[in-house]
């Protein structure tokens, strides 16, 4: 089988040998499914690029990595994609690594690939863990920026954060939440995908701060670490509920809503107001529902922009004082939700 990339351009874009995009072209045995769908991914990613390539410029591979659910690592590409023909300063070049779930010796494994192969930059939205941050301020010293997206990793040399601002977030969340539930005493169930997401953290601090004044009878519960997906997610909520507790209201800070709605019907519960993160498919269609109260969402076209323009900077392709600003928070309802 031929193809107008060169097995090595392919090789460069997968993050595999030249011999493995071989055997795949080829149809040849001993390549996993995951390997040959990444191998036939890069032939996409480059197809899809080959408009920039008309472009003068310099060209600059950059690597995103995010853990996170299919329907939130969508809406990452969807936004990379949509923002790069307005970027004219270089022509990028991107590497997707998507996984619903990474173990911590999963994300390192793919950070060390990286530096070995090398790389003009890495957008990276991961767990603030020891080993993670070590191997961030690796790639740095190597001369490859990270910059995090949505949730930060903080005490590392990383070029800069991107994404909201989660600690005002939260704020607003209680808001929302205490406006809604005034005066009453209950439970208000809130979820985290993962523990260790600092950008989870900051939205559970600052919910807890602002309903801890604002409606001092509301108790929150906490379900985390189903990791955003239905069946985890739905697994830890049932078994918090199980303990016992009216729930007036839903904080879902990580996502997997429809399964947190479901577990809740099956249990009895009906909260008064649910507040969900970022307007992906299945919130916009159970908002549009009804089945949930409030999206909170931000401009990830204008992150993922700025993702860019930072590994820019790092290059010397733009100005120092080129600005990046944090995410301003946008509050959905059914009465202005886009279609």
């Amino acid at each position: 089988m031929t193809h107008r990339f060169p097995i090595k351009e392919i090789a460069r874009q997968a993050g595999v040998g030249p011999a493995t995009v071989d055997r795949v072209l080829h149809k040849r045995a001993n390549v996993s499914p995951q390997t040959r769908a990444r191998v036939m991914a890069a032939i996409a990613e480059l197809e899809g690029q080959e408009r920039q390539l008309a472009a003068r410029g310099r060209r600059l591979f950059v690597d995103i990595v995010v853990e996170a659910p299919r329907r939130f690592s969508s809406e990452v590409q969807r936004a990379s994609e949509a923002v790069l023909p307005g970027i004219g300063m270089a022509v990028f070049r991107l590497r997707f690594l998507f996984q619903e779930v990474m173990s911590e010796e999963e994300v390192l494994s793919t950070l060390d690939r990286i530096l070995k192969r090398g790389s003009h930059g890495v957008c990276l939205k991961a767990r603030d863990l020891p080993a993670i941050r070590s191997a961030v301020d690796r790639l740095v010293a190597a001369g490859i920026p990270v910059v995090t997206l949505v949730t930060d990793i903080p005490g590392t040399n990383r070029g800069a954060y991107l994404g909201l601002d989660n600690f005002n977030a939260g704020r607003i969340a209680a808001y929302l939440v205490a406006q809604v539930c005034g005066p009453q005493n209950g439970v208000i169930l809130t979820t985290r995908s993962q523990e260790s997401f600092f950008g989870e953290d900051e939205r559970a601090a600052g919910f807890a701060d602002v309903l801890a004044e604002a409606a001092p009878g509301l108790r929150i519960v906490e379900a985390s670490g189903g990791g955003g997906v239905p069946r985890g997610t739905a697994e830890r909520v049932a078994d918090v509920l199980s303990r016992g507790g009216r729930v007036l209201g839903v904080y879902s800070m990580g996502g997997g809503n429809a399964a947190i709605l479901s577990v809740l019907a099956d249990l009895g519960h009906a909260p008064q107001v649910y507040i969900a993160h970022d307007l992906d498919t299945e919130n916009r269609r159970l908002l549009a529902e009804r089945r949930i109260s409030f999206v909170l969402n931000h401009d990830l076209r204008q992150d993922m922009r700025n993702v860019f323009l930072a590994i820019a900077r790092h290059h010397g392709l733009v100005g120092p004082d080129e600005v990046l600003l944090t995410s301003d928070v946008q509050v959905f309802t059914p009465m202005n939700i886009l279609e």
